[in-house]
């Protein structure tokens, strides 16, 4: 096989979700936008809803019809990006509950789709989705009128918990949505692990799902196990690849595999990654290409037929520290080219 295989382990996943579930006052969501954060929208999904998660976030509402095509008519697929022109068809028709974020999409939504489901996204701070404080305060008796399933904010600061912005996001909550009657919910992974106060009516976990931090608990969901294509012996002064980029000290055995950043693995992960045979770190040697990485294998002292890049001595926040990102870049650059093998769940 000329391609790397992608390895999710759905049943990992879903104990993950269980655990942020057992910290969470309420009702646990699952947020599976971005195609289940480049793992698999509908095998991600179906998992989750197998395992007892009732209520779903999307980013679009193309990404809630696809994803009503896998879960059926039952689950709440709720859409962050609103109700937005020309989607009316597609809510109406598939059931989505958009979260409204301004006074134009109230009124899109309810002129368009009078007693269709929606929710309201509120801005306590973090300044990019959802109708402001005074914006809410003119449009409140209206909108409560027509009985919103869900009032929502998202989270800045939840990673670093010590922030003040949280605090401050918290108040602003609670002052815009206090005493109103609507269930409400404003924790994503890192708001879970803050505590009750942030939970309320509903919690809605990503990251910590998929393996991610701050979820320090989480179990591993992602191997990648990418194949040896050829291996060659350099002479000490011989280069490899572009820019002659890594330069050998000494006799080297260079092993080139099959991936590169059209895999999504970042250019940027180069200098400070080692790829695995077994328990032996072997480090990229050159610049990651589109489709290869030269790596350094002569301390094995022969020929690995395949190499780990994710697994168990590197998770997807290791890979985003070398590469000075997050590890929901990591996971949603994954590429298309590799064979995708599920377990469990």
């Amino acid at each position: 096989m000329g391609t790397g295989t992608l390895t999710i382990d759905l049943g990992a996943l879903c104990a993950n979700w269980r655990g942020l579930a057992a910290m969470s006052a309420g009702e646990t969501a699952a947020v599976v936008k971005a195609d289940g954060y480049g793992l698999g929208a509908g095998k991600v999904a179906r998992a989750l809803a197998r395992e007892g998660a009732r209520t779903f976030f999307v980013a679009v509402a193309e990404e809630g019809a696809a994803l009503r095509q896998e879960l059926g008519p039952d689950p709440v697929i709720n859409v962050f990006s609103g109700h937005m022109p020309g989607d009316a068809d597609m809510i109406h028709d598939t059931g989505l509950v958009p979260m409204i974020n301004s006074i134009d999409q109230l009124i899109r939504h309810v002129e368009a789709l009078p007693g269709h489901p929606f929710g309201i996204q509120l801005d306590t701070g973090m300044n990019r989705l959802g109708m402001e404080p005074a914006e809410w305060a003119a449009v409140a008796e209206v909108a409560l009128e027509q009985n919103p399933t869900l009032l929502m904010s998202h989270l800045a600061c939840a990673d670093e918990p010590a922030h003040p912005m949280n605090a401050a996001q918290l108040a602003s909550f609670r002052e815009l949505t206090e005493g109103l009657g609507i269930p409400r919910s404003l924790a994503n992974t890192g708001g879970v692990l803050m505590g009750p106060d942030y939970h309320f009516e509903m919690t809605r976990p990503g990251i910590g799902c998929y393996g991610g931090l701050p979820f320090v608990d989480a179990r591993p969901v992602v191997q990648i196990e990418l194949p040896v294509i050829q291996c060659r012996s350099l002479e000490p002064g011989e280069t490899v690849g572009y820019a002659n980029a890594f330069t050998a000290p000494r006799e080297t055995r260079i092993a080139t595999v099959s991936a590169g950043y059209a895999d999504g693995i970042l250019r940027a992960l180069g200098p400070k990654t080692h790829l695995y045979a077994g328990d032996t770190p072997c480090p990229i040697a050159g610049r990651i290409s589109m489709d290869l990485i030269g790596v350094d294998v002569t301390d094995l002292g022969s020929d690995p037929a395949s190499l780990e890049l994710l697994g168990r001595h590197q998770s997807i926040d290791t890979l985003a520290d070398n590469a000075d990102t997050i590890g929901y870049e990591i996971l949603t650059s994954l590429g298309a080219r590799y064979s995708r093998r599920y377990l469990g769940g």
